[in-house]
Parts: structure tokens; sequence; C-alpha cells
């Protein structure tokens, strides 16, 4: 089977990439800067270096904000025989904070309380009503980016005027005291596969290792456990990274949904090989899709038995009895094979034929 990673080549692509390479027969790795797609009437042609982008079985995307759009046009363009862990609206979804907010409230996932404004009047109205201190954020950012805390009304008041002059929008959230850690929870499919505690550096509220964080190993409940699958569930990704506060009055909280997580902190901390768990996941998953698809087709054929001219290929592995070959009941069936009738059979390197006489 045939791979591919479409990345900007960070060393977590790096690392699942060559955890691939291990179980895939061939990957590829595809920078992303240099995917572009065709749109011609009714069809679309995803180019890569200004060529068609090569067939593949298993196509995994990471990528920042920046490429949100384009992730999403990809996998929505790609065949539905690529197995494709992430769906089409999930890097619309978990690159906007706004959009992951509503998509967890609309699943009825914990979260701190989110208040979003559409003016500027709107907004005191806001900072008048909340509880000091409060988190306003940048829809988009990455790594603790556009993250701000206001410890008052001025302060929030002066923030919002600096936003508004960027003409930047911004959500407004409930700061929760958790002493600057959270968990960040690596989710696979139906399974939490690794975790580990971040804690901000002194004098910072951002507990993101890219901002000077630290980690430690952590055991997560059962609850939390599900709660970072629902969470990556709702936002329609099958690999991702979840971001949980831990709080003691309220339980725990969902603050963020990450499609392109860092590999070094959660490996690091925790002690798990996850590019092998990720590599392991795709693999399994694209040997589903590949087998469902010749089921499918071995359907098609059966009920093609009819048809004296239907010719069939097959694609297997032979069954060595010892030194003899046995045909599969299918093979058999479609070539029409009876014990009494004579055949010949006709024989070279890698090549078998076998005709009624």
């Amino acid at each position: 089977m045939k791979a591919a990673v479409i990345s900007l080549g960070s060393t977590s692509s790096d690392w699942i990439i060559e955890e691939m390479k291990k179980l895939f027969d061939e990957v590829d790795h595809i920078n992303i800067r240099d995917v572009e797609i065709n749109f011609s009437g009714n069809k679309a042609e995803i180019l890569y270096g200004g060529k068609p982008l090569p067939k593949y079985d298993c196509v995994h995307t990471l990528g920042s904000f920046r490429y949100a759009n384009l992730l999403n046009s990809l996998t929505v363009i790609m065949p539905e025989s690529v197995f494709m862990p992430i769906q089409a609206n999930a890097y619309t979804i978990a690159h906007d904070k706004l959009l992951t907010q509503l998509a967890l409230q609309k699943n009825n996932i914990p979260m701190p309380r989110t208040y979003v404004a559409a003016t500027t009047a709107a907004a005191r109205s806001i900072f008048g009503q909340v509880k000091y201190p409060i988190i306003m954020k940048f829809p988009n950012g990455t790594q603790g980016k556009g993250v701000l805390v206001a410890e008052s009304f001025p302060s929030a008041s002066s923030i919002m005027d600096a936003l508004s002059s960027l003409r930047q929008p911004f959500i407004i959230q409930e700061f929760v005291d958790t002493d600057g850690k959270d968990i960040r929870v690596i989710v696979i499919g139906d399974e939490v596969v690794a975790a580990f505690q971040r804690e901000a550096a002194e004098n910072e509220i951002r507990s993101n290792i890219h901002q000077g964080g630290s980690g430690a190993q952590v055991i997560l409940d059962d609850e939390t456990k599900r709660l970072a699958i629902k969470a990556a569930k709702a936002v329609g990704a099958q690999i991702c990274g979840v971001d949980i506060l831990l709080c003691s009055h309220k339980g725990p909280l969902v603050i963020e949904v990450n499609i392109s997580p860092s590999m070094q902190g959660v490996t690091k901390y925790s002690g798990i090989n996850v590019a092998e768990k990720i590599a392991n996941y795709l693999f399994s998953e694209t040997k589903k899709l590949k087998n469902k698809g010749m089921d499918t087709g071995m359907k098609d054929i059966m009920s093609s038995l009819d048809k004296p001219e239907s010719e069939f290929h097959f694609v297997t592995n032979l069954d060595f009895r010892g030194k003899r070959v046995l045909l599969s009941e299918t093979i058999t069936k479609c070539a029409k094979l009876k014990e009494e009738v004579e055949y010949q059979v006709s024989v070279k390197p890698n090549e078998v034929l076998i005709k009624k006489l």
C-alpha cells in the first residue's frame, strides 16, 4: 500500500513518516506549500509541483490554520478509496476557535463560559458583567499565540481598542484558575493513546510547551478520556490533540482541539511513541478500507458469473500446500473449472495459464 503525509515538514510529521515507512510499501512526504488545486468545469485536479498528485491508498494531512481552506479542499476532492483520518470540515472548525466552541456546545461538551460580540459596544457590555481576569482570543492561532489576559475592565477595553484598530475579531472567555496547568490528550480513533500535563512558565498563563511551559506525566480518569474522545468526534477528527482544564468545582473543561498536534511534548513526558500509534492506526484503517472495496468488488464478480464472456482479474496471495498451490473457491467458480474436464496448462516464470481443451 502507498501512503503520503501532506505537511509543512515539522519534526512531528517526520516522526510519523518514519513510523509509516515500517508498515506501508511506500510513503511520500508532500510539502503543502507546493500543492495547488486546478478547477475546470466539473473536474478538479490536485497538483504537486505542477504535476498531478500520484495515487495513494492513505493520505494524512497536517498544517496550520493558514492552510485550512486548502486542506479542506484537498479532503473533499480526494477519492473515497483513499483513507484520510480528518474530515474535510474539521480543518475549518478546528482551526477557528469560535467554530470549535460552537461544535463543542452543540455536542454538550463542557467548556469555559464563552462570549462573542459583534460590536465594541456589545463587548464593553460584556466586560461590565464578567468576573476578572478574563481571556481574550483571536479565532485563529496556534501554540498559544493570540491568547491575551485582561485583569480588569480598563485592561479589557484597552486590548479591545487595539484589536479593533487591527480589525481583528476576538472571543471573550472566562478565566479558569488551574495554577497554569492543563492536560494535552492525544486521541486516535476511539481511544486515548497518550496524555501529559502542561504547566505554564513563571508569570505566564499559557501552558504551551512552545511558550516555555513544562510537562509531566499524568493519569487520566475514564470521564476525562470519554470527554476527549467526544470532543474529537465533535470536530470530525480521528487523530487529534484535545486540551482540557481539570477544574475541581466544574469538572474537566475542553478548551481546544488541535488536529496537527506536536509529538515532542507528549512523547517525552508520556513515554509513549505516539507517532508509532498514529502509523499503526493509519495502516490498519487503510487496510480495512481496501478490504471493504475488495469485498464490494467480489460481490460484483459473483453477480456476473452467469455472463459467459465475463473476465475477472484478482490481486491475491497464493495458498501454498507444501509445493502445491490451491486455487480459491472464487477463482474456481469464475473460471468454471470442472473436475471431469481436461485442461491444458501453460507455464512460464511468474505466470500460469489454464485453458480447457
